[in-house]
């Protein structure tokens, strides 16, 4: 994938989902335990781990917002280190619990990131929207292009060989340069369908939180799928605009329940196996 700097505001891209699926990923303020499967063991490091700027034990919590009303608690979180098939990978979360009157979300989503390829190895979605409720688990194998959702007894061939759900490509967006008027285009979510997914970077801003005040990178990823970061959600994720690119602010739309916002609350930040050189 490679960033195109795009001046003029009239050039369109294909825009849609599944990163909100990146940040509809959340789950209610209270440790989120990971499902364990006979294959999965917990590991403590790994030294061939790509340099990213994050690591275990981060969590970022933030205050929920439906229009101007406060409605509930977020967080995400790098919960630790997992093995999927032998392979080393982040156990990463993210959940979102609140709502007004029969406005109601509170969605959960878990997803094991290979710490060497940066790739998706196993992903669970738990959501539920007012009346909508879906749960669905995958085993994704990357050297084989294919999944299997094990919730349905589904399985199906990908045309990556390089996958990511919503919530890693979250975690992924932190490791790019992130230059104003850049936009980025990939074809890496692992659900074909929501392909591509676009990335583009907006603008910079002084944000104020009630974490502090921070100056941020806002950056609009959309997927050919439903969510926060779908089609018509015109969702916008503000980063702090240093290398680490911690997520303060997100703003999306969610049909029926409306316009929400996550605001940074509390930050604890975590222990990178192998820093880039220009993270702390």
């Amino acid at each position: 994938m490679v960033p195109v700097r795009c001046s003029d505001p009239r050039v369109s891209v294909t825009v849609g989902l599944a990163m909100v699926g990146l940040l509809v990923l959340q789950p209610a303020l209270e440790t989120l335990e990971a499902q364990s499967v006979a294959e999965e063991s917990v590991v403590t490091q790994d030294s061939l781990a790509v340099a990213v700027p994050f690591g275990p034990g981060e969590r970022m919590e933030y205050q929920v917002k439906l229009g101007v009303f406060s409605a509930g608690e977020a967080y995400i979180a790098v919960d630790g280190l997992d093995t999927v098939r032998g392979h080393p990978a982040y156990r990463l979360s993210m959940g979102l619990r609140g709502g007004i009157l029969f406005a109601k979300v509170n969605d959960t989503y878990q997803s094991w990131l290979d710490t060497r390829r940066l790739v998706t190895l196993r992903f669970i979605r738990d959501v539920h929207e007012v009346r909508y409720k879906s749960f669905k688990e995958w085993m994704i194998y990357p050297e084989d292009r294919r999944w299997e959702q094990i919730s349905a007894d589904l399985a199906e061939t990908m045309n990556t060989g390089e996958p990511l759900d919503e919530l890693a490509f979250v975690f992924w967006l932190r490791t790019l340069p992130l230059e104003v008027g850049d936009v980025y285009t990939s074809d890496r979510y692992f659900l074909d369908d929501g392909n591509p997914v676009v990335i583009r970077v907006l603008r910079k801003e002084r944000k104020e939180v009630p974490a502090g005040e921070f100056d941020t990178v806002v950056v609009q990823p959309t997927f050919q799928t439903k969510g926060l970061f779908g089609q018509g959600g015109k969702a916008e994720i503000f980063l702090t605009d240093d290398p680490s690119h911690h997520v303060v602010y997100l703003r999306s739309e969610i049909p029926v329940v409306g316009s929400v916002t996550l605001h940074l609350r509390s930050a604890l930040a975590g222990t990178p196996l192998n820093p880039p050189s220009s993270v702390n």
